[in-house]
Parts: structure tokens; C-alpha cells; sequence
């Protein structure tokens, strides 16, 4: 794997940033007027789809990217917008919500014939617990932004320099331990942007914002202080959560969010190790009064420049008290010291490399508005919890005798007449027929239905099934595989349910609607799963995809991860686990540097992929197999792994070309 600790040599970052050096985003921001600029004149004019250049850095913080249709070529761009609506803790929803956001999918989000599947009215739901509007032009911006606001949600915070949509694990919305849910509303609301750019730009009525507990914020008390230029890059804070277990009593951390993959974690801490066995009746009295932080996190990585994907260190523990003067601090020492020369630098992660988590932590210390500071040490080897996609039914932990469904949304793409059935009139039927439900997105592009009673749970179940939710329909025939070319007429089609690869593995959005990607992801992802679980479906094993080094799916977090670097052209990613506990990293040989299989064609992701699964389950090699296949992997190491594949009569030609970063 690559040695982070001689890429972190090799960056020359400016840390504290004198303002002489201050990149060209940089200058427009603080030219913006409080990120004003010109976005009122030229969202409303209609000569052109396009913007300028400053106006689409200052766009970003109220939520909204300029992008342009991938799959259409020519020299004319054919502009269009996406919008990220910020959704604290991913809900709740409640059914008028989610009727609002509906119904503006229908009017506005229509992509072109030949996007499937953006060619339906959509929502795609992402990682952050957003949700996010593709395919907006601009002579209906606006009106989308207002009529967004008549939810209760905004998009403000949803991109741009700024700290970006809190997670929090939904599950614990009505736990009695810990509701991580709460703490990210409440934090949400603290580094939400200052509003008044906001109505103005988009004549929004304040009382949304009011309505929201966004407007009369005190600067410095209940709102975070950006300044003139903001922050020197996009922040994410995340809430993991902890569960009691009526049938085992133990606690049970839950790291569904990935909380180390943030520029901040926080974990819940209780005053002992989760696994002892308690009393059942101290379980539901029990909770949280402090909270162990990790630091400096982050994915994104960028070939051919020094990078690093890292999980986030242990940083210190908190009292409930001092939690959000602690979260304020470290991120006004990242706005300080952060670059702001070199964007590439200018994430927490290259600043706590460079100058050490202690150096990291005392300057936290000294900022405290009454002295110093105060945390502990952080907890040795504190169990943080796996990742729980929370699928199928799950008892609400409130003892309210209801019931929490988790269900499977492929991708995160909430669509009609896909191959997954109607998920999007599904939902609306059940928002609808439900008194009492609540909605919320998951952090890994899934939905939870919460608050139904336990005799309904059978009608419900019978509800999805009547839009074919739990199916997915496989079409076969020449010329079919990794397209969705379907007019043969030697295709055949058949309904199979989620295998659990499928169900584990997953997409970012790639092309055609992602400005940033280099391939398709979200339009791959599904494809590759069809030719792989007739074999392999049952793995519980992992499979990420993302269209470009950003990594906004976490795919090097995965068993498995493929990340884009050209057209159809994608590269290896190991060392994760399915858990969710490891970073992942190119394959390098170690002794000699050089990297493989960096540029796989996509027609050879499916084979490299099955080659692996072979290995592991082929394998004489018993230790660490009992973790799985992530475990077993990063036992045996990178150079028996490209022994292995060199020896392979079926990938042994896409081993001999390799890369190097230098």
C-alpha cells in the first residue's frame, strides 16, 4: 500500500495563509459580499444557462452545483444545476415533507431520454443524508430553491467552503441512550450559514427560516463565525450512536455514519466497555454523558499529486458540556490555519499530518472563551462499532412497542420504471397511508420508515411488494452486459430479490450528472452486481464504486473499491474491511513502489473482482479469515495478493502496466 507518512513528506502546504497568497476562491469569496455576489442578477437571466465563473464558487454554499449533461458531446455544453438539500441527521420527514419534495422532483428533474435512469422524475439520496435535485434548469432555479424552503429544508450548507450536512445515525432518533439524530440538528443548526444572502438571492420568506430555528442566531453563541471567506474547504462532522441489546444485554456501538472517514467523529462514550453484560433494566435508564472525538478524516485523494485517504485520529474526550465549545474550537483552528492557497491542501486531514495531533490538540486548548478547554485523553482503542446499514425491521428503541423498516434503496436513487421496481410512488404511498411516520435518509443512501405499530407490519410489507420493492429485474441477452441496451429480441428478463452483495455494496452518482467524474459509477455499480451474484451473491462482502478519486461513496472503505481515472477506466482498491474499521489503499508493491491495476478497463472490473473472490474463498490460508474477506486480505498483504494475480491466467495480462505517482 502507499506509505502516507512519505506522501505527507512530499506536500508543501501554506498553512496560515497569508492573504497575498490567498487563491482565486479565495478572493471571491471575500469579494462576495457575504456570498451575495451577483447570484440575484444571474440566476434570473435567461440569455445564457450558464454563470460566471465567481458566481458558481459563491453558488456552492446555498446548495447548488453548475453542471452540464456528461453523455452529450459537441462544443456547446447543454447547462444544467444540481440542488443538495441539507437534511441534519437525514430527518425526520414527515409525510407533508416528503410530498413537497416530491412533487418539486416531478416538476423540475427530467433528465433526457438517453440518461437512464435520470430519465424519470427522481430524487438521489447521498452519503451525507442529503438528497439531492438533478437535471434543474436554470429558468426554474429559483422557483425550486423557494419551493424547497416550504418543507422546512434548505440547501444552504449543502456544498461550498462550509461545514457540510451533519450526520447522525437515524436509529437512534428515539433511542433512551444516545440520539445521535438530535446532537447533528442541533449541530447543523450551529454552523448553518448566516441566512440573510439566502432570502435575498431567492426571496424566500423568512419564516421558513424562523420556523427552523435559523434566524436571530447569535453570532459566536448559537452560530458559528465563518468570517468573510468562510472556510478554507468543505468540513463533515458525523454522530456515531450506541444501541442496548434486549437479547444479549450489551451495548452496541454503531458506526453506521463511518465516522473516522470525517474531518470530525464522535462517538458516544459510555463510563465502561460497550461489550460487558448489564442489567436489562440499567439499559434503558443509561446515558451518555461524554463523548470520545477522532480528527482529521477524509477520502479524497487526487492522482498524480502526493494524497492520502485516511481515517480520523483519536483526538480527545469530551464532557456532554463542553462538546460544542469543543466542535467550535476545532474548527476555527482548521479556518485559521487551514491553507488557503492550495485547495488540494486546505482539508484538516494535511494540516493535523503535517503539524501532529498533539500540536492539533493544544491549539484547540488555547481557543476557549474562558480559558482553556477542557477534554481528556481519549479512550485507548475505544470500540466505535461496525457500520449497520439498519435493513429490514428493527424494533424502535423507545420500548413504544413500534417498529423501524430499513429499506434498500439501490444507489440511493429514488426513481420509476427502474429495474428496482417504483420506489418513488412506493414511498409516497406509505409516507401517505401511515399516520404518524417519520422518514429519514441513512448515511449509506438508504431509507428508515419509522414509528410504525407492530400490527401493521404485515400491510406494510404487502404495500412495498405491490411497487415490486425487494426485486430486481436481470436482463440477459447478447449484448447486454454493463449496458441497459434492452430491444434484443434474444434478451431475456427475470426478477430476482437482493442478494446480499448487493445489498452491501453500492455508488456515487458518476456520469452523466457529476461534473467532477471521470466514468459511470451509478450506472455501473448495478450491472457489475448482476454479472457477479450468480455466483457470488451471497458474500457478505462489499463492492464501492465512485466515478473519480473524490471517493464520495467511501469505496476504499469497502471490501472492494473501484474509483475512476478515465473513461471506462477504473482503479483497484484494497485493504477495507466490510466492517467498515479500514482504510483501503491502491495495490503497491511495497519493496518496489510500483502501482497495479490502476487503469482497468471496465469489460475487466467483473473479472479482476471474481479473481479476488476466488482467492479468498480458495484460500488454504485459515487466519484471519473470521473477519472476512477484507481481514483475510490485508493478512496476506499486497505482495502475495500481486503474486496471486500475476499467476492467474485471467488477469495476468491487466498486470503487466504499472503506475507511479512520480
Amino acid at each position: 500500500m502507499h506509505d502516507s507518512n512519505k506522501i505527507i513528506k512530499e506536500i508543501n502546504p501554506s498553512f496560515s495563509t497569508n492573504p497575498k497568497d490567498y487563491s482565486k476562491v479565495e478572493i471571491a469569496k471575500i469579494n462576495s459580499n457575504d456570498l451575495r455576489g451577483s447570484l440575484f442578477n444571474e440566476f434570473r437571466d435567461y440569455s445564457s444557462e450558464n454563470i460566471s465563473w465567481e458566481s458558481e464558487q459563491i453558488a456552492k454554499s446555498h446548495g447548488i452545483y453548475l453542471e452540464f449533461n456528461r453523455a452529450k458531446t459537441g462544443n456547446e455544453k447543454d447547462w444544467m444545476y444540481m440542488l443538495r438539500i441539507s437534511i441534519p441527521g437525514g430527518g425526520p420527514i414527515t409525510a407533508k415533507q416528503w410530498n413537497i419534495l416530491d412533487r418539486i422532483s416531478d416538476r423540475y428533474t427530467i433528465g433526457p431520454e438517453n440518461a437512464y435512469p435520470h430519465a424519470r422524475p427522481g430524487l438521489k439520496i447521498t452519503t451525507r443524508q442529503n438528497i439531492q435535485f438533478h437535471w434543474i434548469r436554470k429558468i426554474n432555479l429559483v422557483d425550486v430553491v423557494r419551493e424547497i424552503s416550504e418543507s422546512g429544508f434548505f440547501t444552504m450548507n449543502g456544498c461550498g467552503d462550509n461545514t457540510r450536512n451533519v450526520t447522525g445515525c437515524p436509529l437512534s432518533s428515539h433511542s433512551k441512550i444516545f440520539n445521535a439524530n438530535k446532537w447533528a440538528n442541533r449541530v447543523g443548526k450551529y454552523f448553518a450559514l448566516p441566512t440573510a444572502a439566502y432570502i435575498e438571492i431567492f426571496e424566500i420568506d423568512p419564516k421558513y427560516l424562523r420556523d427552523a430555528k435559523l434566524e436571530n442566531r447569535i453570532l459566536g453563541v448559537s452560530r458559528f463565525d465563518y468570517g468573510q471567506n468562510q472556510l478554507n474547504r468543505k468540513f463533515k462532522i458525523a454522530f456515531s450512536a450506541i444501541h442496548y441489546d434486549d437479547a444479549t444485554k450489551k451495548y452496541v456501538p454503531d458506526n453506521c455514519v463511518e465516522l473516522r472517514t470525517n474531518d470530525i467523529g464522535i462517538a458516544p462514550a459510555l463510563k465502561y466497555d460497550c461489550s460487558d453484560s448489564i442489567d436489562s433494566s440499567s439499559g434503558s435508564n443509561t446515558k451518555v454523558e461524554q463523548f470520545q472525538i477522532y480528527v482529521g478524516g477524509g477520502q479524497g485523494r487526487q492522482s498524480g499529486k502526493p494524497t492520502v485517504s485516511v481515517l480520523g485520529e483519536p483526538f480527545g474526550l469530551f464532557a456532554e458540556e463542553n462538546l460544542m465549545e469543543g466542535l467550535d474550537a476545532i474548527v476555527r483552528v482548521h479556518k485559521e490555519w487551514g491553507d488557503r492557497h492550495n485547495r488540494h491542501w486546505a482539508r484538516l486531514k494535511y494540516l493535523i499530518a503535517v503539524k501532529g495531533i498533539e500540536w492539533f490538540r493544544e491549539q484547540v486548548r488555547n481557543l476557549g472563551g474562558s480559558g482553556s478547554i477542557n477534554f481528556e485523553p481519549p479512550i485507548e482503542g475505544y470500540d466505535y462499532g461496525n457500520i449497520d446499514l439498519h435493513f429490514g425491521w428493527i424494533r424502535q428503541p423507545d420500548n413504544s412497542n413500534r417498529w423501524c423498516y430499513g429499506a434498500f434503496i439501490e444507489n440511493g436513487r429514488v426513481v420509476d420504471g427502474s429495474q428496482n421496481g417504483n420506489l418513488k410512488s412506493m414511498i409516497k404511498h406509505l409516507m401517505n397511508s401511515y399516520s404518524d411516520i417519520e422518514l429519514f435518509t441513512t448515511p449509506n443512501q438508504h431509507l428508515l420508515f419509522c414509528n410504525i405499530e407492530e400490527r401493521l407490519k404485515k400491510q406494510f410489507e404487502k404495500d412495498m411488494k405491490m411497487f415490486r420493492y425487494g426485486f430486481r429485474e436481470i436482463i440477459r441477452g447478447p449484448n447486454i452486459t454493463n449496458t441497459i441496451t434492452v430491444n434484443s429480441s434474444k434478451a431475456t428478463v427475470s426478477s430476482s430479490s437482493y442478494s446480499k452483495l448487493r445489498m452491501l455494496s453500492g455508488a456515487c452518482v458518476g456520469r452523466d450528472t457529476c461534473r467532477l467524474t471521470y466514468t459511470d459509477s451509478e450506472k455501473f455499480e448495478p450491472y457489475l452486481i448482476d454479472e457477479l451474484e450468480k455466483k457470488w451473491g451471497s458474500m457478505t462482502e462489499s463492492i464501492g464504486i465512485t466515478g473519480c478519486e473524490k471517493q464520495c461513496y467511501r469505496p476504499a472503505t469497502k471490501t472492494i473499491g473501484w474509483i475512476g481515472t478515465g473513461f471506462n477506466l477504473y482503479q483497484l482498491m484494497l485493504m477495507g474491511t466490510q466492517d467498515g474499521r479500514h482504510q483501503g489503499a491502491p495495490l503497491v508493491d511495497p519493496d518496489t513502489g510500483e502501482e497495479y491495476l490502476h487503469f482497468v478497463p471496465r469489460k475487466d472490473v467483473g473479472i479482476v473482482t471474481d479473481s479476488l473472490f476466488e482467492y479468498y474463498k480458495n484460500s488454504s490460508q485459515d487466519e484471519g479469515r473470521a473477519g472476512g474477506m477484507g481481514y483475510f486480505l490485508r493478512k496476506v498483504g499486497p505482495k502475495e495478493i500481486i503474486s496471486y494475480l500475476k499467476s492467474n491466467p485471467k488477469t495476468v495480462g491487466l498486470m503487466k502496466k504499472t503506475f507511479r505517482i512520480n
